[in-house]
């Protein structure tokens, strides 16, 4: 067989394509609820490790940085095959969603840790020499300022995320990549795996392109 009949066969992929979709849409699910989750977890993360009270920081800390550190498969292991051994249980749904907004809620804490503390201190001083409230000072002068500086970086985490998904199949749900293998196994050619990375090349790339013009855009009108 050619390359082509090989990894490109036209006619495995048409076949192939109605259970990719399948698989895309929960790809799809699977990333936006994860980073909608994972993104505002983050946030609430980091402002207790910077506001809140020493033990509660300290605690943010840990996490932050054993999720860093831990693989995401670990964590899909540990959630949906260890914790049944501890009485907690959740679906394959759930404890893929729960894997993957952890790990994106320890990466995004450190993203707006870092935009909020480059917010210049001064401001935090002359919104309180004005009388204004803490929280309000957060919310309105302080949090505008900083999300429009994650905003590149967190970008980047969720086209990490996205590719994670392709880990759900550890805990047998049927993402873009696990029906892309099924379809190989069903017609014994590699096409629909090419189809399936294509399928993600076609979804991220933009996402892709968007981080490096943010950053570019951002960087513009720093030097301002």
């Amino acid at each position: 067989m050619s390359l082509v009949d090989t990894f490109f066969n036209s006619d495995v992929m048409i076949s192939a394509f109605p259970q990719l979709l399948h698989g895309l849409w929960m790809t799809l699910a699977l990333g936006v609820v994860s980073i909608v989750i994972g993104v505002l977890g983050g946030l609430v993360v980091s402002l207790i490790r910077l506001y809140a009270p020493k033990p509660f920081q300290l605690l943010m800390v840990a996490y932050i940085d054993i999720m860093r550190a831990m693989p995401m498969l670990v964590v899909l292991i540990l959630i949906y095959y260890a914790l049944p051994f501890v009485g907690i249980s959740f679906s394959a749904w759930w404890s893929a969603i729960l894997g993957f907004s952890i790990v994106l809620a320890a990466y995004s804490a450190e993203v707006f840790r870092s935009g909020i503390e480059s917010v210049p201190r001064g401001q935090f001083e002359a919104a309180a020499a004005l009388g204004i409230p803490f929280l309000i000072t957060l919310y309105k002068v302080v949090l505008p300022q900083a999300i429009r500086i994650v905003i590149p970086p967190t970008t980047s985490n969720c086209v990490s995320m996205f590719k994670d998904t392709s880990l759900a199949s550890t805990v047998a749900l049927p993402e873009l990549l696990k029906e892309g293998q099924n379809a190989q196994g069903f017609y014994a050619n590699p096409s629909p795996l090419i189809m399936a990375a294509l399928i993600y090349i076609i979804l991220l790339w933009p996402m892709v392109r968007l981080v490096s013009v943010l950053e570019k855009r951002f960087k513009s009108e720093k030097a301002r």
